[in-house]
C-alpha cells in the first residue's frame, strides 16, 4: 500500500471516527440520564466497536473456556494506541471503567464521558491524600460489581512490545483483595501508534487470560505478581512481533 493512499485514507478515517465518537457520547450521555448506565451499556459497546471499525480495523476476541463476564476484578492489559478503550469495550464481555489519569478528566467529550461513567481518577501527582481517595474510589467500583481496567505500563508502547509494569494495580488487587484478569492487546501497533498519524488496515486480537487470584498474598508479593502478570500479556503481543516485526513508522 503505498504511502499517498495511506494518507488519503487516514485523512478520511480519522475525521469519520472522531465524528461518531462526537455523535455517540451525547447520546449515550442522555440515555444513562433516563435509564441508568448499565441498560445503555450496549449501545456504549456499539459505539466502542463502530468507533474500531471506521478507523480501519477489524477485531477478533479470544476468550478462555467457561469466561465468567460477572465476576468482578482488575483488567490489565499492554497499552497501544488512543484506541485501546475502545478495543477493550468492544472485546471484553461485562461491565468495567478505567483507572484513569486526573487530567483526562478535562479532555472535552472524552472526559466528560468517562466522569459521567465512573471512571476513577488517578492523580497525576501521586500524593498520599490523593491515592487514598483512588483507593476508595476503586474499593466503591468493585464492591458495586463493577471491573476496573487498567494500563500498567503507564503509557503508550513505542516499540510494540510490552514495557516494564508500574505496582499500582498490584498494590491495590492485593490490598482490596479482587484478581487480576490478564488481557493482551495484539496487532494494534501496525495500526496506529503514538509515533504517526497513518491508520494502517489491521486485524487486532484481544486476548483475554485466566483471571489470578491474589488472596493470600501480601506485600511481598507485588513484584512476583506484577511480573508474573506482564509475562502472561506479552506472551502473545512479542510471539505476534518476532513473526511479523512492525515497519518503520511513518509520520
Amino acid at each position: 500500500m503505498s504511502r499517498a493512499w495511506l494518507v488519503l485514507r487516514s485523512a478520511v478515517l480519522w475525521p469519520v471516527s472522531v465524528l461518531h465518537f462526537c455523535l455517540i457520547v451525547p447520546l449515550v450521555l442522555l440515555m444513562a440520564a433516563f435509564f441508568g448506565q448499565r441498560r445503555v451499556d450496549p449501545l456504549l459497546r456499539f459505539g466502542a466497536r463502530n468507533i474500531v471499525r471506521l478507523a480501519g480495523a477489524r477485531l477478533v476476541a479470544h476468550l478462555p473456556p467457561g469466561f465468567d463476564r460477572t465476576r468482578t476484578c482488575f483488567l490489565a492489559s499492554n497499552h497501544v494506541n488512543i484506541f485501546d478503550p475502545f478495543v477493550l469495550y468492544a472485546a471484553v464481555p461485562g461491565i468495567f471503567r478505567g483507572l484513569e489519569l486526573e487530567s483526562h478528566f478535562t479532555i472535552p467529550v472524552y472526559g466528560w464521558l468517562m466522569k459521567r461513567f465512573g471512571n476513577v481518577p488517578v492523580p497525576d501527582a501521586r500524593t498520599p491524600s490523593g491515592l487514598k481517595r483512588t483507593y476508595r474510589l476503586a474499593g466503591e467500583a468493585l464492591d458495586k460489581g463493577t471491573c476496573l481496567m487498567v494500563f500498567p505500563e503507564g503509557s503508550r508502547t513505542l516499540t510494540g512490545r510490552v514495557g516494564d509494569f508500574e505496582d499500582g494495580v498490584f498494590r491495590m488487587a492485593i490490598q482490596l483483595g479482587f484478581p487480576i484478569t490478564p488481557v493482551s492487546i495484539v496487532g494494534s501497533f501496525p495500526w496506529q501508534n503514538k509515533l504517526t498519524k497513518l491508520l494502517r488496515p489491521a486485524t487486532v486480537h484481544v486476548h483475554v487470560h485466566e483471571p489470578i487470584d491474589v488472596r493470600g498474598l501480601h506485600r511481598k508479593d507485588y513484584g512476583a505478581l506484577r511480573e508474573r502478570v506482564r509475562a502472561i500479556i506479552a506472551a502473545p503481543v512479542h510471539a505476534a512481533l518476532d513473526r511479523s516485526p512492525p515497519r518503520p513508522p511513518s509520520s
